[in-house]
């Protein structure tokens, strides 16, 4: 079957999640047996998010690959259960940038280069170069219809079902339809102008997907398919959830996957979706609840620490628990308030990030986990956090620190490694101060060998591993026999036993850090090793008397058996 492609923009305004209703579609399709994969084009001139501030762009999710990408890719693996690569993701500035390159080379043969057709080529030829042999590719437009900066991709999208043919292209449009609260009424006229606007680009959507905080009646969508020239029953409505994992199961419920194979003339088959309707109810009748620390700097904006959240909440699932979170801004922690700060909390996590802003603090709520036996676990930056706070206070090392943060420190324990050997390239990788921000770190998928009869083994139940990587420190092994012989051991290190990945203390209920960002692997339906024994280590610690008790069995749930 030649690929077939589904086109997702968004009107009205930003952030109505067109990230999770193309991941939706995409879980549907696969659920009905197909092959897909999904791709975001984002308008934004950077060449990707990865200097990006967290405050205004959220996470930077990392591929395998090393690709620095956006959070909706963290939405589109864990959705579909597929691994991604730097190639489902595309800015307008790599698309700039690619083209500038080549007209430098030569390649246009000195013609002048333009908007139209170079650069809607490129965007074409990015598009095309991730279909591969599969049967969908869904591509997510960023931004809204009418952005300056995203016309290119709307014009590249609409050349596309001239050069495919209507049977092979689908336009699927997510809007708002606001409910007006006082006056007890939806709103139709916001989507009306969002299709025009659409439409005065040349593309005709062919279905409507509303996002509304009340359900849409029938009289609601034959008025949207009247005035937006689109078949009666090609609007849907994507009610407002509590839970992002329900919204398959709505747009199935609302017929989506069914209008798209017919659109598209797929095959006629039934989605199978079991898996999702156990997941939510699992997480609707939760045997317990456990409360997570996060103390980070970014905790007044969620969005920087989404892969985070959600991995948790899977912890939560593994272990029939519900997680809730309190975000602690490691600013306002001292070592005379930390006891304050994470009063009632049942484990403690500290993240990645980058940057001295808050690291005292950090610190301080590492030592009130590692001595008043708290759950503790560190990723990236947390588990840097973990070494200083150990050297500082069980070595007695005083002023140790990151060279990040103390380029003078007397003891280095974490520093700024200039070369190691790459198990991926076989080559041996060198960093160089030459003022590019985005390739001096180490990105995407490395191996780690786990050793037998630690927390880390009994996690995974592997002695290899591979996990993603965002950081350019390092720990400074000058002080590992010190550190080992204190109690913290080193229980995951890179092949050649050169590079430290994880750490742990052997006398604690469960305390680990890890180099890597264990929360990219995580998947609702197969949630990561370390969340879940974390998530797991929180509830003991709860069950053991800090604080309220299991409350039973899941009873029968109703979604299970639609």
């Amino acid at each position: 079957m030649k690929t077939k492609f589904i086109f997702v923009t968004g009107g009205v305004l930003s952030s109505l999640g067109k990230g999770l209703a193309a991941s939706s579609i995409g879980a549907l399709l696969i659920a009905r047996g197909l092959k897909v994969t999904i791709q975001k084009l984002d308008p934004y001139i950077n060449v990707d998010p990865g200097t990006m501030n967290p405050f205004q762009h959220g996470e930077v999710y990392v591929t395998d690959d090393g690709a620095e990408t956006d959070l909706d890719l963290g939405h589109y693996e864990r959705y579909l259960g597929v691994s991604l690569s730097q190639n489902n993701n595309f800015t307008s500035g790599r698309i700039y940038h690619s083209v500038i390159s080549k007209e430098r080379r030569g390649d246009y043969l000195g013609g002048t280069v333009q908007v139209i057709p170079h650069i809607t080529d490129e965007i074409k030829r990015a598009i095309l170069g991730v279909a591969a042999d599969e049967d969908v590719a869904i591509i997510e437009i960023g931004g809204t219809v009418g952005d300056i900066e995203g016309q290119p991709f709307l014009e590249a999208i609409r050349q596309m079902r001239s050069d495919l043919g209507k049977e092979n292209v689908l336009y699927i449009h997510l809007t708002l339809v606001p409910y007006m609260r006082a006056a007890g009424e939806l709103k139709t006229k916001p989507t009306q102008h969002s299709v025009k606007e659409l439409r005065s680009l040349g593309i005709q959507p062919d279905i409507i997907i509303c996002r509304s905080e009340v359900d849409l009646n029938r009289d609601i969508k034959d008025k949207i398919a009247l005035f937006c020239n689109v078949d009666a029953d090609a609007v849907f409505c994507a009610v407002d959830v509590k839970n992002i994992y329900e919204v398959p199961l709505n747009l199935y419920s609302e017929g989506v996957d069914q209008k798209i194979a017919i659109l598209l003339r797929l095959p006629a088959k039934n989605a199978e979706l079991n898996s999702w309707r156990d997941l939510i109810c699992r997480m609707s009748n939760p045997q317990k609840t456990v409360t997570i620390g996060i103390v980070g700097k970014y905790v007044d904006l969620k969005e920087a620490y989404k892969s985070l959240h959600e991995a948790l909440m899977h912890g939560g699932v593994a272990n029939d628990a519900a997680v809730e979170l309190v975000y602690v801004n490691s600013e306002t922690v001292t070592p005379h308030n930390v006891a304050e700060k994470l009063a009632g909390v049942d484990g403690i996590l500290v993240p990645g990030g980058f940057g001295s802003r808050g690291i005292e603090g950090k610190i301080a709520a590492i030592e009130y986990a590692r001595t008043k036996g708290v759950p503790f676990f560190g990723i990236c930056l947390g588990m840097q956090c973990a070494v200083i706070e150990f050297a500082r206070h069980v070595l007695g090392l005083e002023g140790a620190n990151s060279e990040e943060f103390d380029v003078t420190t007397a003891h280095p324990v974490i520093y700024l490694m200039k070369e190691w050997f790459d198990f991926r390239t076989k080559k041996i990788e060198r960093r160089e101060a030459d003022g590019d921000m985005g390739g001096t770190m180490r990105l995407g998928a490395y191996p780690c060998a786990v050793k037998p009869a630690t927390k880390a083994y009994a996690a995974y139940g592997e002695l290899e591993i591979s996990e993603r990587h965002r950081h350019r420190y390092e720990f400074n092994k000058v002080y590992a026999s010190q550190f080992e012989e204190a109690g913290l051991s080193f229980s995951g290190l890179s092949p050649d036993g050169e590079l430290v990945e994880i750490v742990e203390l052997k006398d604690h209920p469960w305390f680990l850090g890890c180099q890597f960002h264990p929360e990219f692997r995580s998947n609702p339906m197969r949630p990561h090793p370390l969340f879940r024994e974390f998530i797991k280590a929180a509830v003991a610690r709860r069950e053991a008397g800090k604080g309220a008790p299991a409350s039973g069995k899941c009873p029968p749930c109703p979604a299970a058996k639609a």
